[in-house]
């Protein structure tokens, strides 16, 4: 099945890129979002990786923290996630002398351990960004463009430790909740303000369980990984294709990408080019059962949006167009 065929399925409503650092999943991922919009599907494509450069991809500002169309596509928008700005303003929220009132800490019971510093919390915020677009999805397609394979795995692996966490933290907020009522009631505040604490607790451990059904779903969610014909990347692969198959997130695509073309005249080429094929001889021996697209190193930077339907058209079609098509 290729990935026009994919985006073909009405059901589709995810599509993750990931893969090794530096592998060319921003360009991919921005080549596939670009090719879905202009046949017929709104299309969100958002970036989770810290070192963003979806927007230099469409050489647009993406990071205002809202989804913005992207200039020149009718069905396009784009948006760069910054886990580590939101995590700053959520610690300078929490740290706010009213944050009482506002519901805040106080709302989970936790008092003043909003100064703490999860392990992870700026890549569980992103998630948190991720879920909102999984629950309430406005578009017929996302489009992930995830960071490099170690932060994705962690990011991949938050639904099953927040689900477990809230579990455990909501088994603690029944417990304490009588001890804290007392604590409110000594100082004047009795019963009068309703706790939503466990309510809000309980919503969000349901978000979490209800992405974790939507990113495992084949038929509304696929993992298309990304990849060079080198030995690091080919070991990196397999790791991510066994958390991925842990997770039990769907992957059926691979693009094996800066494929070096035949140049005679080039020894220097020429030798690469022979190492390069000896690990694409391995990668569809690996795995044959999987879609295999081989992207061509491209003499120019896939930037902007004709580079990127050149691209969009090679991975949905498996045909290159054409330089000025």
């Amino acid at each position: 099945m290729t990935l026009a065929e994919l985006f073909e399925k009405d059901t589709l409503r995810f599509l993750l890129f990931g893969g090794k650092g530096g592998v060319g999943k921003t360009s991919n991922a921005a080549a596939a979002s670009l090719w879905a919009a202009e046949h017929g599907r709104e299309t969100l494509v958002l970036s989770t990786d810290p070192a963003h450069s979806l927007g230099d991809s469409f050489a647009q500002n993406l990071s205002g923290g809202e989804a913005v169309q992207i200039k020149g596509v009718k069905n396009l928008y784009g948006l760069e996630i910054d886990p580590r700005k939101a995590y700053a303003e959520y610690q300078q929220m929490a740290q706010q002398p009213d944050m009482e009132e506002m519901g805040g800490m106080d709302m989970m019971g936790l008092g003043d351990l909003s100064d703490i510093t999860a392990p992870g919390a700026d890549e569980a915020l992103a998630f948190s960004k991720v879920l909102e677009y999984i629950q309430e999805c406005e578009y017929d397609l996302v489009v992930f463009d995830t960071a490099p394979t170690g932060h994705t795995l962690r990011l991949l692996g938050l639904p099953e430790m927040l689900d477990s966490f809230f579990g455990k933290l909501i088994k603690f907020r029944l417990r304490m909740g009588n001890i804290f009522g007392r604590i409110k009631a000594a100082f004047g505040r009795g019963d009068s303000e309703q706790d939503n604490s466990l309510e809000q607790m309980e919503k969000l451990k349901e978000t979490i369980s209800a992405a974790r059904i939507e990113l495992s779903d084949p038929e509304r969610t696929r993992f298309v990984i990304v990849m060079i014909p080198e030995a690091m990347a080919v070991a990196e692969t397999e790791r991510l294709l066994q958390a991925l198959y842990e997770f039990q997130i769907p992957s059926s695509h691979i693009i094996t990408n800066m494929v070096f073309p035949e140049v005679l005249d080039c020894k220097f080429c020429k030798a690469r080019k022979d190492m390069q094929e000896k690990y694409l001889a391995q990668i569809r021996d690996i795995y044959d059962d999987f879609t295999i697209t081989e992207v061509p190193l491209f003499t120019h930077e896939v930037r902007g949006l004709p580079t990127l339907r050149r691209l969009g058209k090679l991975l949905a079609t498996g045909t290159l167009p054409p330089l000025g098509e």
